[in-house]
């Protein structure tokens, strides 16, 4: 059986922590180590571990203290009470904080105690219960009432929540069982949601007009007296309580002068971006070619940005045939008629140039939209 999907968030290690401070907890949590090999357990240094491979600890709250956000997830093999306390110090905001399971000391419950739904706990919890032969115990409303969560749909969609606040009203009018509209051109959410929640099988593919008041595709404002959830990379004005989520489908192209500075590449992006009205969570990659493959800027701001970057040859760049704005300058100094629209082309898998390229003294700037298939 496969490891649970759990929901990271970036620059987490990818395992979970499991926790014991008793004899029969250490018992508990080496058989949940067992189904989870590569979990680390950490075992209070009083416990006679044996064989067991663990991480001895003096002080469960100081070393939670140094661990709970560097893990996607957390198991306690303690009380509820120990649990809540320990980590209650940490606790952030539901968009990072990470999934925290309790397991009593007999392994006769699993509680889905944080996270449950961004960062994974209630699937972390049935995988738990599942090894350890535990009633796993999930309070939140929308499992319970078998209604769609909205953001554990955009975790496995890999859609960004830009206003998590929102999720609260989208999920209490689909528990109160009325309706909300979706706007969704990529068809990301198709099927995700049955039509008996939505107020029209709308999926809107053609454009929104970026105006301060957006419409749908028939000239209709979106409702404002009802919730939404709207899918898109474009920047609009919405109603209040339209929960915005952003795909990854913007591609950066990026060129740049030797030693640009970071400031001066990432502020050229930024500005590009909001002149177009697009999001920069929908960046999935910037991209360059590889002569710049050691621009220490361009290799800061995909680190900041924590998206990867993309480094094409010539003869890569050559085979675009669709750039806008062919540069006789460049081809005479680096070899190709274009860069950054080249490279942004590429990285979305020959994607649509929706942004030629746009320079400043030192930068070139332009973006492409991946072809985006709902089954992604």
């Amino acid at each position: 059986m496969s490891r649970p999907p759990v929901n990271a968030i970036s620059k987490k290690i990818d395992t979970i922590a499991i926790w014991a401070i008793t004899p029969n907890g250490l018992k508990v949590a080496e058989k949940i180590a067992a189904r989870l090999p590569d979990a680390v357990l950490f075992a209070s240094s009083g416990l006679d571990t044996g064989s067991i491979k663990s991480i001895g600890f003096e002080r469960l709250a100081k070393r939670l203290a140094d661990t709970f956000h560097a893990y996607q997830g957390h198991v306690f093999v303690t009380s509820t009470g120990i649990a809540v306390r320990m980590i209650a110090p940490h606790i952030k905001h539901k968009t990072i904080d990470p999934a925290v399971v309790v397991v009593d000391d007999l392994g006769q419950h699993a509680v889905s105690l944080l996270s449950g739904h961004i960062g994974g706990a209630n699937k972390l919890t049935g995988w738990v219960a599942e090894a350890v032969g535990a009633i796993p115990v999930i309070t939140t409303a929308t499992d319970l009432n078998q209604v769609p969560s909205i953001d554990v749909i955009a975790g496995e969609k890999n859609l960004g929540i830009e206003n998590p606040g929102v999720i609260k009203s989208i999920s209490m009018t689909l528990l109160r069982r009325l309706k909300i509209w979706i706007h969704d051109p990529f068809q990301i959410l198709t099927g995700a949601i049955p039509e008996h929640y939505l107020l029209a099988a709308d999926t809107r593919m053609a454009p929104v007009p970026l105006t301060p008041v957006p419409n749908d595709h028939d000239g209709r404002p979106f409702p404002n007296d009802a919730p939404g959830v709207y899918v898109d990379d474009r920047v609009v004005h919405l109603p209040p309580q339209t929960l915005i989520l952003r795909p990854k489908t913007l591609s950066a192209g990026i060129g740049c002068n030797r030693g640009t500075p970071l400031r001066e590449i990432r502020a050229m992006l930024f500005e590009v971006l909001e002149k177009y009205e697009l999001s920069p969570r929908s960046l999935s990659c910037i991209a360059s070619i590889d002569l710049k493959n050691d621009e220490p800027g361009l290799l800061k701001l995909a680190e900041d940005l924590d998206i990867p970057i993309n480094f094409y040859s010539k003869t890569n760049l050559k085979q675009v045939k669709t750039i806008a704005t062919p540069s006789a300058v460049v081809e005479k100094h680096v070899g190709v008629k274009s860069v950054c629209e080249a490279a942004a082309i590429l990285s979305t898998k020959m994607g649509k140039l929706i942004v030629p390229k746009q320079r400043s003294r030192n930068v070139t700037v332009a973006i492409a939209r991946k072809v985006f298939i709902s089954s992604e």
